[in-house]
C-alpha cells in the first residue's frame, strides 16, 4: 500500500526545482516507463544505452502525474516537472518518502563485500527467525518476506523496488530486513536514503573492475555504505579485520567516532573463532568467542570461509539485540544459500560440489576448503562470464591450476563473447602452473567428463554459476542448472 503524498512533498525531499501542478497526489515513482501508470512520477534517467526522456510523452499519456529529470521542463510540458541535480539520487529519495520511509520501520541490515554476501544474508535472516522475529531478505538468489519468496531479478534492486519491498515487509509484520548491497548498486544510488541499523563488510578482492576500473574506486564504492554518503551513518558497522581493506575501513570509521564491531579468525577482534574443524560429512565446528560469552557451534555449512560468514551474521545479530543462545541454535540449523559449496547427494565414493565462486579469491577459498576435506584429487570445472571483468580470467586460471589436480575449462555465461576466446584468456594463467587441463567449451559435456574421471575420495568442484538456473549464450537465455547436470552425469555413470 503506497503512502499518498503530494508532488510538492516529493520535491522537498529531493531538493527539486518544481514547475507545474504541485498539489497532485503521488502513489508511486519509477524509472521504468512500463511501470509508470496513473499517479506515478517518472524518473527520466539518462543511461549508457537508453535515455528515459524518450518515454516522457508515453508515461504522461498513461496517467503519470509528472517527471523527475536533470533537465529543465520543455516549454509545452503539461504536468509536474521536478528538476534535480542527480536523477538516481532523486529516485531513491522519492521512493523512500512515497513509501513512507519503510527502512525506518524495520531493523535493516546491509551486507557488502566481494564474497560471502549471500550466505551472510541467509544467516542473518535465519538468526532473526531463531529469535522469534518475522524477517525479510533481498539476495542474489531470492526476495523473501517470511515464507513468501520470489526469484531475484538482481542482487540489489532499484531504489523504487527496494522501498516497495520494504514497505510490504513492514506491513506484513516483519521486524527485521537484511539485504545484499553490491558496489554497483551503491554507486548507482540504489541504497541512498535507507536507514541501516547495521552495515556489514565481508571482504574486498578483485572483481567488477570492468565497472570500477581500480581497486581504490571499488573500495570507495563499498565505503559509501558506512560513512554517511548514502544519507545516514549506520548505527553499527560490522567489519572483517582479517581483510586488509576491512582493517583500513575499521580504522577510518573509528577515526570518525563511528561504532565499529570487528570480527576475525587470524587477529584479535570483538568476535573470533577458535578450534575450527571442517568435515565434508559433519560440517563445521568451532568455538564462537564474543564479548557476550563463548558458545560451541556445529554448523551444516562446510569450510573456513563460512566461519567468517557466521561471525559476521552473529555480530550483526548481537547489534540488533538478539540472544546469544538463540543465535547459536540458529547457526546450528541454517544450511545457508543455494549454490554455495552445495554438495550434490549421491551414493558414490567421491564428492560433487557446486559453488558460486566466480572470482580468483572466491575460487581460491573454495579450493582450499575442498583440499581440507579430501584425501583424493580435486577436479575443477569452471569458466568466466562474457562481457564482464576480463582481468580476473588469467588469475582464476592460475588459482585453479595451482590448487587442483585436473582442471576442465569451459563456458560460464559467454553472452556476446566468443567462448573459445574466453577460454584462451583463462589458459594464460593455467599455463603458468603444472596442472593438467582440458578445454571443453560445452559446459554440460565438461561436467559429464569431470564426473567420469572421478575416483574414490576425489572432489569434483563445479564452480562459477552456483544457484543459477540458466546459461546466457549470445542474447539467448536458456535453462541450465549445474546441480541438475551433475545429477544427470551421476545417473549416467551408474547405468
Amino acid at each position: 500500500m503506497m503512502h499518498k503524498i503530494t508532488v510538492k512533498q516529493v520535491g522537498e525531499a529531493t531538493g527539486a526545482e518544481l514547475t507545474g501542478k504541485s498539489d497532485a497526489e503521488v502513489f508511486d515513482v519509477t524509472h521504468d516507463s512500463r511501470q509508470a501508470g496513473k499517479g506515478a512520477l517518472f524518473v527520466a534517467v539518462r543511461g549508457l544505452t537508453m535515455d528515459g526522456h524518450r518515454f516522457v510523452g508515453d508515461v504522461m499519456r498513461r496517467g503519470a502525474v509528472g517527471v523527475i529529470s536533470e533537465l529543465a521542463a520543455p516549454a509545452d510540458f503539461q504536468g509536474a516537472w521536478l528538476k534535480v541535480a542527480d536523477a538516481r539520487t532523486a529516485l531513491a529519495r522519492a521512493a523512500a518518502v512515497i513509501n513512507g520511509n519503510p527502512s525506518h520501520d524495520l531493523n535493516l541490515v546491509g551486507i557488502t563485500g566481494t564474497n560471502g554476501k549471500t550466505t551472510t544474508t541467509y544467516l542473518v535472516f535465519a538468526l532473526a527467525e531463531a529469535n522469534g522475529e518475522k524477517a525479510a531478505m533481498l539476495t542474489t538468489v531470492e526476495y523473501r518476506i517470511g515464507e513468501q519468496s520470489e526469484p531475484a531479478v538482481r542482487t540489489t534492486p532499484e531504489a523504487s523496488d527496494t522501498n516497495r519491498f520494504l514497505r510490504r515487509a513492514a506491513e506484513d509484520d516483519c521486524r527485521m530486513a537484511v539485504m545484499e548491497t553490491s558496489s554497483q548498486a551503491i554507486d548507482l544510488h540504489r541504497c541512498d536514503a535507507l536507514r541501516f541499523q547495521a552495515a556489514v563488510f565481508t571482504n574486498l578482492t578483485r572483481d567488477h573492475l570492468d565497472y570500477h576500473l581500480t581497486m581504490e574506486n571499488y573500495y570507495d564504492a563499498k565505503k559509501k555504505l558506512f560513512d554517511g554518503r548514502l544519507g545516514e551513518i549506520p548505527k553499527s558497522s560490522v567489519i572483517n579485520t582479517d581483510d586488509e581493506y576491512g582493517a583500513r575501513l575499521a580504522a577510518e570509521l573509528k577515526s570518525n567516532n563511528q561504532t565499529v564491531v570487528t570480527f576475525a579468525q587470524n587477529n584479535a577482534a570483538d568476535l573470533t573463532a577458535e578450534n575450527v574443524e571442517v568435515s565434508l560429512i559433519k560440517g563445521t565446528r568451532f568455538d564462537l568467542i564474543t564479548q557476550h560469552g563463548t558458545r560451541k557451534i556445529t554448523s551444516p555449512l562446510v569450510g573456513k570461509p563460512h566461519v567468517y560468514n557466521m561471525l559476521a551474521a552473529t555480530a550483526a545479530a548481537l547489534e540488533l539485540g538478539y540472544d546469544l543462545d538463540k543465535i547459536s541454535e540458529g547457526l546450528k540449523t541454517c544450511v545457508g544459500a543455494p549454490g554455495r559449496f552445495e554438495r550434490v547427494a549421491h551414493d558414490g565414493d567421491f564428492a560433487v560440489v557446486v559453488d558460486y565462486a566466480h572470482t580468483d579469491d572466491a575460487l581460491l577459498n573454495t579450493l582450499k576448503t575442498a583440499r581440507d576435506l579430501t584425501s583424493g584429487r580435486i577436479i575443477t570445472v569452471f569458466g568466466c562470464g562474457g562481457d564482464r571483468d576480463k582481468t580476473k580470467r588469467a588469475p582464476m586460471g592460475a588459482v585453479a591450476g595451482k590448487h587442483s589436480d585436473l582442471v576442465i575449462v569451459t563456458s560460464d555465461n559467454p553472452r556476446t563473447e566468443n567462448p573459445l576466446k574466453i577460454i584462451r584468456e583463462i589458459e594464460v594463467g593455467l599455463k603458468e602452473t603444472a596442472c593438467p587441463y582440458l578445454a571443453i567449451s560445452d559446459r554440460r559435456e565438461a561436467i559429464h567428463h569431470a564426473i567420469r574421471q572421478a575416483k574414490p575420495n576425489d572432489v569434483v568442484l563445479i564452480a562459477g554459476k552456483g544457484h543459477e538456473t540458466y546459461q546466457i549464450v549470445g542474447s539467448d537465455k536458456f535453462h541450465f542448472d549445474d546441480r541438475e547436470i551433475a545429477r544427470e552425469a551421476l545417473e549416467k555413470l551408474n547405468e
